[in-house]
Protein backbone atom coordinates (compact mmCIF):
# COMPACT_ATOMS: atom_id res chain seq x y z
CA UNK A 1 0.00 0.00 0.00
CA UNK A 2 2.48 2.07 0.91
CA UNK A 3 6.55 2.68 -0.29
CA UNK A 4 9.03 4.31 2.22
CA UNK A 5 12.42 5.82 1.57
CA UNK A 6 15.85 6.35 3.70
CA UNK A 7 15.12 10.52 4.91
CA UNK A 8 18.14 12.71 3.78
CA UNK A 9 16.87 14.71 6.84
CA UNK A 10 18.30 14.48 10.27
CA UNK A 11 16.93 11.78 12.51
CA UNK A 12 14.03 13.78 13.68
CA UNK A 13 12.21 10.69 14.86
CA UNK A 14 15.00 9.29 17.13
CA UNK A 15 15.37 12.90 18.30
CA UNK A 16 12.22 13.28 19.32
CA UNK A 17 11.91 9.52 20.87
CA UNK A 18 14.98 9.37 22.69
CA UNK A 19 15.57 12.86 23.62
CA UNK A 20 12.99 12.80 26.76
CA UNK A 21 13.94 9.07 27.75
CA UNK A 22 17.60 10.58 28.01
CA UNK A 23 16.40 13.57 30.14
CA UNK A 24 14.00 11.15 32.31
CA UNK A 25 16.96 8.86 33.33
CA UNK A 26 18.76 12.06 34.08
CA UNK A 27 16.33 13.33 36.35
CA UNK A 28 16.31 10.07 37.76
CA UNK A 29 20.06 10.47 37.67
CA UNK A 30 19.48 13.43 40.38
CA UNK A 31 16.80 11.30 42.47
CA UNK A 32 16.95 13.23 45.95
CA UNK A 33 13.79 15.55 47.12
CA UNK A 34 16.54 17.42 48.56
CA UNK A 35 17.92 18.42 44.39
CA UNK A 36 13.64 19.04 43.80
CA UNK A 37 14.28 22.29 42.25
CA UNK A 38 16.91 21.14 40.30
CA UNK A 39 14.68 18.30 39.12
CA UNK A 40 11.48 20.29 37.94
CA UNK A 41 13.83 23.08 36.24
CA UNK A 42 16.04 19.64 34.41
CA UNK A 43 12.25 18.34 33.31
CA UNK A 44 11.13 21.20 31.94
CA UNK A 45 13.81 21.92 29.97
CA UNK A 46 13.75 18.43 29.01
CA UNK A 47 9.94 18.48 27.96
CA UNK A 48 10.48 21.91 26.08
CA UNK A 49 13.51 20.64 23.88
CA UNK A 50 11.90 17.07 23.13
CA UNK A 51 8.79 18.95 22.11
CA UNK A 52 10.80 21.55 20.30
CA UNK A 53 12.47 18.39 18.52
CA UNK A 54 9.48 17.43 16.71
CA UNK A 55 8.47 20.85 15.18
CA UNK A 56 10.60 20.14 12.26
CA UNK A 57 8.50 17.24 11.46
CA UNK A 58 5.56 19.44 11.09
CA UNK A 59 7.44 22.01 9.23
CA UNK A 60 8.87 19.83 6.41
CA UNK A 61 6.26 17.41 5.88
CA UNK A 62 5.23 17.23 2.29
CA UNK A 63 1.41 16.98 2.52
CA UNK A 64 1.47 15.58 -1.10
CA UNK A 65 3.55 12.53 -0.78
CA UNK A 66 3.35 8.92 -0.51
CA UNK A 67 4.16 6.78 1.48
CA UNK A 68 6.42 6.91 5.09
CA UNK A 69 8.17 10.20 5.62
CA UNK A 70 11.54 11.18 7.49
CA UNK A 71 12.21 7.20 7.47
CA UNK A 72 15.66 5.54 9.86
CA UNK A 73 15.99 2.24 9.29
CA UNK A 74 19.26 0.42 10.48
CA UNK A 75 19.68 -3.12 11.70
CA UNK A 76 18.64 -4.29 15.02
CA UNK A 77 19.05 -7.92 15.85
CA UNK A 78 20.04 -9.22 12.31
CA UNK A 79 19.86 -12.79 13.16
CA UNK A 80 15.87 -12.20 13.30
CA UNK A 81 15.88 -9.87 10.48
CA UNK A 82 14.30 -7.29 12.96
CA UNK A 83 15.28 -3.57 12.35
CA UNK A 84 15.50 -0.16 14.15
CA UNK A 85 12.53 1.13 11.63
CA UNK A 86 10.79 4.32 11.93
CA UNK A 87 8.62 6.87 9.59
CA UNK A 88 5.51 8.92 10.27
CA UNK A 89 2.50 9.79 7.55
CA UNK A 90 -0.64 11.67 7.84
CA UNK A 91 -1.66 8.53 10.31
CA UNK A 92 0.44 9.14 12.47
CA UNK A 93 2.45 12.93 11.89
CA UNK A 94 0.59 14.93 14.43
CA UNK A 95 0.82 12.47 17.67
CA UNK A 96 3.96 12.60 17.84
CA UNK A 97 4.24 16.48 18.82
CA UNK A 98 0.80 16.32 20.32
CA UNK A 99 2.71 13.71 22.99
CA UNK A 100 5.63 16.12 23.45
CA UNK A 101 3.23 19.25 23.97
CA UNK A 102 1.15 17.33 26.74
CA UNK A 103 4.11 16.44 28.36
CA UNK A 104 5.49 19.85 29.03
CA UNK A 105 1.94 20.65 30.12
CA UNK A 106 2.22 17.81 32.61
CA UNK A 107 5.56 19.04 34.06
CA UNK A 108 4.31 22.20 34.58
CA UNK A 109 1.04 21.07 36.28
CA UNK A 110 3.13 19.41 38.98
CA UNK A 111 5.59 21.90 39.65
CA UNK A 112 3.97 23.04 42.92
CA UNK A 113 1.86 19.68 43.34
CA UNK A 114 4.00 16.89 43.49
CA UNK A 115 6.62 17.37 46.97
CA UNK A 116 7.37 13.87 47.26
CA UNK A 117 10.01 11.68 44.99
CA UNK A 118 9.73 14.44 42.46
CA UNK A 119 12.83 12.69 40.76
CA UNK A 120 10.57 9.60 39.50
CA UNK A 121 7.72 11.33 39.01
CA UNK A 122 9.10 13.63 36.50
CA UNK A 123 11.45 11.31 35.18
CA UNK A 124 8.23 8.70 34.44
CA UNK A 125 6.41 11.09 32.49
CA UNK A 126 8.99 11.77 30.26
CA UNK A 127 10.31 8.09 29.59
CA UNK A 128 6.69 7.57 29.05
CA UNK A 129 6.03 10.48 26.21
CA UNK A 130 9.54 9.06 24.77
CA UNK A 131 7.58 5.42 24.53
CA UNK A 132 4.35 6.65 23.59
CA UNK A 133 6.30 8.55 20.49
CA UNK A 134 8.21 5.25 20.18
CA UNK A 135 4.62 3.62 19.33
CA UNK A 136 3.27 6.22 16.84
CA UNK A 137 6.63 5.92 14.83
CA UNK A 138 7.55 2.22 14.75
CA UNK A 139 7.10 0.36 11.15
CA UNK A 140 8.59 -2.74 12.33
CA UNK A 141 6.26 -5.18 14.38
CA UNK A 142 8.09 -6.00 17.34
CA UNK A 143 9.57 -2.34 17.71
CA UNK A 144 5.93 -1.65 17.87
CA UNK A 145 5.24 -4.50 20.11
CA UNK A 146 8.17 -3.25 22.32
CA UNK A 147 7.20 0.29 22.44
CA UNK A 148 3.65 -0.87 23.13
CA UNK A 149 3.70 -3.01 25.63
CA UNK A 150 6.44 -0.74 27.46
CA UNK A 151 4.41 1.98 27.90
CA UNK A 152 2.73 0.23 30.56
CA UNK A 153 5.74 0.21 33.07
CA UNK A 154 5.86 3.81 33.52
CA UNK A 155 2.20 4.67 33.84
CA UNK A 156 1.86 1.49 36.10
CA UNK A 157 4.30 3.33 38.70
CA UNK A 158 2.22 6.95 38.02
CA UNK A 159 -0.65 5.08 39.02
CA UNK A 160 0.64 3.00 41.74
CA UNK A 161 2.90 5.06 43.14
CA UNK A 162 1.07 9.05 43.14
CA UNK A 163 -2.67 7.48 43.14
CA UNK A 164 -5.06 7.54 45.77
CA UNK A 165 -6.36 5.40 48.19
CA UNK A 166 -7.05 2.51 45.50
CA UNK A 167 -4.06 3.05 43.57
CA UNK A 168 -2.81 -0.40 44.04
CA UNK A 169 -6.03 -1.91 43.00
CA UNK A 170 -6.32 0.35 40.01
CA UNK A 171 -2.88 -0.06 38.93
CA UNK A 172 -3.22 -3.99 38.76
CA UNK A 173 -6.16 -3.62 36.78
CA UNK A 174 -4.84 -1.39 34.39
CA UNK A 175 -1.85 -3.59 33.72
CA UNK A 176 -3.46 -6.88 33.67
CA UNK A 177 -6.57 -5.62 31.65
CA UNK A 178 -4.30 -4.02 28.61
CA UNK A 179 -1.04 -6.74 28.79
CA UNK A 180 -3.43 -9.50 28.64
CA UNK A 181 -5.51 -8.05 26.10
CA UNK A 182 -1.85 -8.11 23.83
CA UNK A 183 -0.83 -10.85 24.20
CA UNK A 184 -2.95 -12.28 21.12
CA UNK A 185 -1.22 -9.42 19.29
CA UNK A 186 2.31 -11.12 19.32
CA UNK A 187 0.96 -14.53 18.40
CA UNK A 188 -0.57 -12.36 15.25
CA UNK A 189 2.73 -10.03 14.80
CA UNK A 190 5.16 -13.68 14.96
CA UNK A 191 2.20 -15.83 12.63
CA UNK A 192 2.51 -12.26 10.38
CA UNK A 193 6.50 -13.10 10.65
CA UNK A 194 6.25 -16.34 9.44
CA UNK A 195 3.60 -15.90 6.51
CA UNK A 196 5.78 -12.54 5.16
CA UNK A 197 8.67 -15.27 4.82
CA UNK A 198 10.41 -13.98 7.51
CA UNK A 199 9.92 -9.86 7.62
CA UNK A 200 8.83 -8.16 10.40
CA UNK A 201 8.28 -4.93 7.97
CA UNK A 202 4.72 -3.64 8.65
CA UNK A 203 4.68 -2.31 5.50
CA UNK A 204 5.51 -5.47 4.06
CA UNK A 205 2.46 -7.05 6.15
CA UNK A 206 0.26 -4.74 4.44
CA UNK A 207 0.89 -6.57 0.58
CA UNK A 208 0.66 -10.07 2.04
CA UNK A 209 -2.28 -11.97 0.42
CA UNK A 210 -3.85 -13.53 3.34
CA UNK A 211 -7.19 -16.11 3.54
CA UNK A 212 -10.54 -14.47 5.01
CA UNK A 213 -10.29 -17.34 8.01
CA UNK A 214 -6.20 -16.06 8.17
CA UNK A 215 -7.31 -12.40 8.43
CA UNK A 216 -10.00 -13.07 10.75
CA UNK A 217 -7.70 -14.58 13.24
CA UNK A 218 -5.46 -11.96 12.94
CA UNK A 219 -7.81 -9.14 13.15
CA UNK A 220 -9.17 -10.50 16.55
CA UNK A 221 -6.12 -10.65 17.89
CA UNK A 222 -5.29 -7.35 17.11
CA UNK A 223 -8.94 -6.05 18.50
CA UNK A 224 -8.30 -8.08 21.59
CA UNK A 225 -4.98 -4.94 21.97
CA UNK A 226 -6.62 -2.31 20.69
CA UNK A 227 -10.13 -2.71 21.85
CA UNK A 228 -8.89 -2.72 25.30
CA UNK A 229 -6.62 0.14 24.85
CA UNK A 230 -9.05 2.45 23.51
CA UNK A 231 -11.19 1.46 25.55
CA UNK A 232 -14.61 -0.30 23.67
CA UNK A 233 -17.26 -1.38 25.28
CA UNK A 234 -17.55 -4.08 26.64
CA UNK A 235 -14.03 -4.23 27.86
CA UNK A 236 -13.75 -0.74 29.01
CA UNK A 237 -14.55 -0.88 32.85
CA UNK A 238 -10.88 -0.56 33.51
CA UNK A 239 -10.63 3.40 32.86
CA UNK A 240 -13.25 5.24 35.36
CA UNK A 241 -11.65 3.10 38.33
CA UNK A 242 -7.99 4.09 36.98
CA UNK A 243 -9.13 8.09 36.38
CA UNK A 244 -10.41 8.12 39.62
CA UNK A 245 -7.04 7.07 41.40
CA UNK A 246 -4.53 8.37 39.05
CA UNK A 247 -2.85 11.31 39.73
CA UNK A 248 -3.83 14.72 37.65
CA UNK A 249 -0.44 13.91 35.46
CA UNK A 250 -1.55 10.64 34.81
CA UNK A 251 -5.27 11.46 34.24
CA UNK A 252 -4.17 13.92 31.60
CA UNK A 253 -1.82 11.24 29.97
CA UNK A 254 -3.76 8.49 30.26
CA UNK A 255 -6.71 9.47 28.42
CA UNK A 256 -4.93 12.68 25.84
CA UNK A 257 -2.47 10.20 24.28
CA UNK A 258 -2.54 6.63 25.93
CA UNK A 259 -6.13 5.91 24.53
CA UNK A 260 -5.08 6.83 21.20
CA UNK A 261 -2.37 4.18 21.09
CA UNK A 262 -5.48 1.61 20.42
CA UNK A 263 -7.10 3.66 18.10
CA UNK A 264 -3.66 4.20 15.99
CA UNK A 265 -3.20 0.40 15.70
CA UNK A 266 -6.23 0.04 14.42
CA UNK A 267 -5.35 2.27 11.16
CA UNK A 268 -1.46 1.06 11.20
CA UNK A 269 -2.61 -2.68 11.33
CA UNK A 270 -6.28 -3.89 11.28
CA UNK A 271 -7.30 -1.78 8.05
CA UNK A 272 -4.96 -2.62 5.89
CA UNK A 273 -3.49 -5.82 7.16
CA UNK A 274 -6.45 -7.51 7.38
CA UNK A 275 -8.96 -5.29 5.13
CA UNK A 276 -11.53 -8.27 3.81
CA UNK A 277 -11.83 -8.83 7.85
CA UNK A 278 -12.10 -5.57 8.89
CA UNK A 279 -15.49 -4.93 6.44
CA UNK A 280 -16.64 -7.99 7.18
CA UNK A 281 -16.45 -7.29 10.65
CA UNK A 282 -17.54 -3.64 10.62
CA UNK A 283 -21.16 -3.63 11.66
CA UNK A 284 -19.74 -5.25 14.75
CA UNK A 285 -17.25 -2.36 15.36
CA UNK A 286 -19.98 0.04 14.30
CA UNK A 287 -22.23 -1.62 16.90
CA UNK A 288 -19.88 -1.66 19.97
CA UNK A 289 -18.96 2.34 18.92
CA UNK A 290 -22.65 3.10 18.94
CA UNK A 291 -23.11 1.41 22.33
CA UNK A 292 -20.12 3.44 23.60
CA UNK A 293 -21.60 7.01 22.09
CA UNK A 294 -24.86 6.46 23.26
CA UNK A 295 -24.88 3.94 26.39
CA UNK A 296 -21.32 5.66 28.05
CA UNK A 297 -23.15 9.10 27.37
CA UNK A 298 -25.73 8.29 29.60
CA UNK A 299 -23.68 6.17 32.37
CA UNK A 300 -21.83 9.57 32.26
CA UNK A 301 -25.10 11.07 33.04
CA UNK A 302 -25.39 9.81 36.54
CA UNK A 303 -21.28 10.15 38.07
CA UNK A 304 -21.43 12.15 40.73
CA UNK A 305 -17.60 11.24 40.89
CA UNK A 306 -15.81 14.85 37.97
CA UNK A 307 -12.98 12.48 37.35
CA UNK A 308 -15.58 9.51 36.37
CA UNK A 309 -17.97 11.79 34.48
CA UNK A 310 -14.95 12.73 32.37
CA UNK A 311 -13.80 9.63 32.19
CA UNK A 312 -16.47 8.33 30.81
CA UNK A 313 -17.38 11.19 28.65
CA UNK A 314 -13.78 9.84 26.87
CA UNK A 315 -14.92 6.13 26.03
CA UNK A 316 -17.76 8.15 24.22
CA UNK A 317 -15.66 10.03 22.22
CA UNK A 318 -13.01 7.44 21.91
CA UNK A 319 -16.40 5.36 20.37
CA UNK A 320 -16.51 8.59 17.64
CA UNK A 321 -13.15 6.82 16.68
CA UNK A 322 -13.97 3.65 16.42
CA UNK A 323 -17.15 4.46 14.07
CA UNK A 324 -15.47 6.93 11.90
CA UNK A 325 -12.65 4.20 11.49
CA UNK A 326 -14.85 1.43 10.05
CA UNK A 327 -17.47 3.26 8.18
CA UNK A 328 -14.57 2.96 5.25
CA UNK A 329 -15.26 6.91 4.59
CA UNK A 330 -12.74 9.67 3.42
CA UNK A 331 -14.42 12.12 5.66
CA UNK A 332 -15.37 9.70 8.82
CA UNK A 333 -11.91 8.70 8.98
CA UNK A 334 -10.46 11.90 8.51
CA UNK A 335 -12.79 12.83 11.30
CA UNK A 336 -12.09 10.22 13.40
CA UNK A 337 -8.40 11.29 13.15
CA UNK A 338 -8.95 14.76 14.17
CA UNK A 339 -11.22 13.79 16.97
CA UNK A 340 -8.36 11.78 18.31
CA UNK A 341 -5.97 15.23 18.29
CA UNK A 342 -8.84 17.33 19.70
CA UNK A 343 -10.16 14.86 21.96
CA UNK A 344 -6.15 14.87 23.37
CA UNK A 345 -6.46 19.04 23.90
CA UNK A 346 -9.48 19.09 25.58
CA UNK A 347 -9.98 15.53 27.82
CA UNK A 348 -6.47 16.99 29.04
CA UNK A 349 -7.28 19.99 29.80
CA UNK A 350 -11.16 18.52 31.53
CA UNK A 351 -8.49 16.48 33.97
CA UNK A 352 -6.53 19.26 34.55
CA UNK A 353 -8.95 21.51 35.51
CA UNK A 354 -10.68 18.54 38.16
CA UNK A 355 -6.79 18.70 39.32
CA UNK A 356 -7.06 22.25 40.43
CA UNK A 357 -10.03 21.92 42.28
CA UNK A 358 -9.24 18.84 44.09
CA UNK A 359 -5.28 20.51 45.02
CA UNK A 360 -7.32 23.18 47.16
CA UNK A 361 -10.55 21.17 48.09
CA UNK A 362 -9.34 18.04 48.17
CA UNK A 363 -12.61 16.27 46.66
CA UNK A 364 -13.84 15.69 43.15
CA UNK A 365 -16.98 14.75 44.04
CA UNK A 366 -19.60 17.27 42.29
CA UNK A 367 -22.01 17.70 45.21
CA UNK A 368 -18.92 19.16 47.43
CA UNK A 369 -18.65 22.32 45.33
CA UNK A 370 -21.18 24.84 44.44
CA UNK A 371 -20.38 28.67 43.48
CA UNK A 372 -17.11 28.55 41.96
CA UNK A 373 -17.36 31.34 39.82
CA UNK A 374 -17.61 33.64 42.93
CA UNK A 375 -14.33 32.58 44.27
CA UNK A 376 -12.60 31.88 40.93
CA UNK A 377 -13.49 33.94 37.76
CA UNK A 378 -10.45 32.96 36.01
CA UNK A 379 -11.10 29.30 36.52
CA UNK A 380 -14.58 29.65 35.87
CA UNK A 381 -14.01 30.90 31.94
CA UNK A 382 -11.59 27.97 31.23
CA UNK A 383 -13.80 25.45 32.90
CA UNK A 384 -16.80 26.56 31.17
CA UNK A 385 -14.87 26.86 27.29
CA UNK A 386 -13.51 23.53 28.20
CA UNK A 387 -17.01 22.06 29.07
CA UNK A 388 -18.67 23.52 26.06
CA UNK A 389 -15.84 22.16 23.75
CA UNK A 390 -16.42 18.51 25.75
CA UNK A 391 -19.66 18.79 24.26
CA UNK A 392 -19.25 19.47 20.57
CA UNK A 393 -19.88 23.54 20.35
CA UNK A 394 -18.60 25.09 17.06
CA UNK A 395 -16.09 27.13 16.41
CA UNK A 396 -14.23 24.70 19.42
CA UNK A 397 -11.72 21.44 18.40
CA UNK A 398 -14.39 19.55 19.56
CA UNK A 399 -17.06 20.21 17.09
CA UNK A 400 -14.81 20.02 14.10
CA UNK A 401 -14.12 15.77 14.54
CA UNK A 402 -17.37 14.97 15.27
CA UNK A 403 -19.28 16.67 12.94
CA UNK A 404 -16.86 14.76 9.88
CA UNK A 405 -17.57 11.33 11.38
CA UNK A 406 -21.58 12.55 12.00
CA UNK A 407 -21.29 13.76 8.34
CA UNK A 408 -19.63 10.52 6.94
CA UNK A 409 -21.60 8.41 8.59
CA UNK A 410 -24.66 10.30 7.13
CA UNK A 411 -23.51 9.63 4.03
CA UNK A 412 -22.65 5.81 4.81
CA UNK A 413 -26.33 5.18 6.55
CA UNK A 414 -28.81 7.46 7.75
CA UNK A 415 -29.84 6.17 10.74
CA UNK A 416 -26.28 5.27 12.23
CA UNK A 417 -25.17 9.10 11.41
CA UNK A 418 -28.52 9.90 13.10
CA UNK A 419 -27.67 7.69 16.23
CA UNK A 420 -24.31 9.39 16.17
CA UNK A 421 -25.69 12.80 16.48
CA UNK A 422 -27.15 12.01 19.91
CA UNK A 423 -23.85 12.05 21.20
CA UNK A 424 -24.07 15.87 21.14
CA UNK A 425 -27.05 15.82 23.02
CA UNK A 426 -25.55 13.58 25.25
CA UNK A 427 -22.20 15.67 25.70
CA UNK A 428 -24.38 19.00 26.10
CA UNK A 429 -26.02 17.17 28.92
CA UNK A 430 -23.33 15.59 31.15
CA UNK A 431 -20.64 18.46 30.46
CA UNK A 432 -22.76 21.43 30.92
CA UNK A 433 -24.66 19.38 34.04
CA UNK A 434 -21.18 19.15 35.93
CA UNK A 435 -20.46 22.87 35.07
CA UNK A 436 -23.77 24.25 36.38
CA UNK A 437 -23.94 22.51 39.49
CA UNK A 438 -20.39 23.22 40.02
CA UNK A 439 -19.57 26.76 38.99
CA UNK A 440 -22.61 28.48 39.75
CA UNK A 441 -24.94 29.07 42.31
CA UNK A 442 -23.91 30.73 45.18
CA UNK A 443 -21.10 29.71 47.83
CA UNK A 444 -22.28 26.02 48.69
CA UNK A 445 -20.02 25.69 51.47
CA UNK A 446 -16.61 26.82 53.31
CA UNK A 447 -14.70 24.83 51.41
CA UNK A 448 -15.34 26.37 48.16
CA UNK A 449 -15.11 29.88 50.64
CA UNK A 450 -11.73 29.20 51.15
CA UNK A 451 -10.80 28.76 46.99
CA UNK A 452 -8.02 30.91 45.81
CA UNK A 453 -8.11 31.59 41.69
CA UNK A 454 -5.75 29.80 39.41
CA UNK A 455 -2.25 31.52 39.76
CA UNK A 456 0.16 32.36 37.31
CA UNK A 457 1.32 28.86 36.34
CA UNK A 458 -2.02 27.35 36.43
CA UNK A 459 -3.25 29.76 34.11
CA UNK A 460 -0.79 29.71 31.48
CA UNK A 461 -1.30 25.54 31.40
CA UNK A 462 -4.90 25.69 31.16
CA UNK A 463 -5.01 28.80 28.51
CA UNK A 464 -2.15 27.24 25.99
CA UNK A 465 -5.03 24.45 26.00
CA UNK A 466 -7.81 26.69 25.67
CA UNK A 467 -6.09 28.51 22.73
CA UNK A 468 -5.10 25.56 21.04
CA UNK A 469 -8.57 23.87 21.19
CA UNK A 470 -9.97 27.43 19.89
CA UNK A 471 -7.39 27.18 17.02
CA UNK A 472 -8.13 24.00 16.01
CA UNK A 473 -11.83 24.72 16.12
CA UNK A 474 -11.59 27.60 14.61
CA UNK A 475 -8.90 26.74 11.62
CA UNK A 476 -8.64 22.91 11.45
CA UNK A 477 -7.33 22.97 7.87
CA UNK A 478 -3.34 22.34 8.86
CA UNK A 479 -4.38 18.80 10.49
CA UNK A 480 -7.21 17.75 7.82
CA UNK A 481 -4.51 19.05 4.84
CA UNK A 482 -1.78 16.60 6.33
CA UNK A 483 -3.87 13.44 6.51
CA UNK A 484 -5.38 13.45 3.15
CA UNK A 485 -2.97 11.48 1.29
CA UNK A 486 -2.82 8.87 3.70
CA UNK A 487 -5.98 8.83 4.28
CA UNK A 488 -7.28 8.30 0.87
CA UNK A 489 -4.32 5.34 0.10
CA UNK A 490 -4.88 3.89 2.90
CA UNK A 491 -8.68 3.58 1.60
CA UNK A 492 -7.73 3.04 -1.86
CA UNK A 493 -5.80 -0.10 0.11
CA UNK A 494 -9.12 -1.26 1.59
CA UNK A 495 -11.40 -0.74 -1.59
CA UNK A 496 -8.91 -3.34 -3.56
CA UNK A 497 -10.20 -6.34 -1.42
CA UNK A 498 -12.41 -8.81 -2.19
CA UNK A 499 -15.23 -8.77 -0.43
CA UNK A 500 -17.75 -5.72 -1.27
CA UNK A 501 -18.84 -2.84 1.38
Amino acid sequence: MMQSTISTLPPYLSLAIWLPIIFGLIVLAIGRDTNAALVRVGSLIGALVSFAATIPLITNFDNAAHGMQFVERSPWIERFNIFYSLGIDGLSLWFVPLTAFITVIVVISAWQVIQKRVAQYMGAFLILSGLMIGVFCAMDGLLFYFFFEATLIPMYIIIGIWGGENRVYASFKFFLYTFFGSLLTLVAIIYLYKVSGGSFDILMWHKIALTMKEQIFIFIAFFMAFAVKVPMFPVHTWLPDVHVEAPTGGSAVLAAIMLKLGAYGFLRFSLPITPDASKYLAGFVITLSLIAVIYIGLVALVQKDMKKLVAYSSIAHMGFVTLGFFIFNNMAVQGAIVQMISHGFISGAMFLCIGVLYDQAHSRQIADYGGVVNKMPKFAALFIFFSMANCGLPATSGFVGEFMVILGATQYNFVIGLLAATALIFGAAYSLWMAKRVIFGKVANHHVAELVDVNGREFFMLGILAVAVLAMGLYPAPFTDTMQTSVADLLAHVAKSKLPF
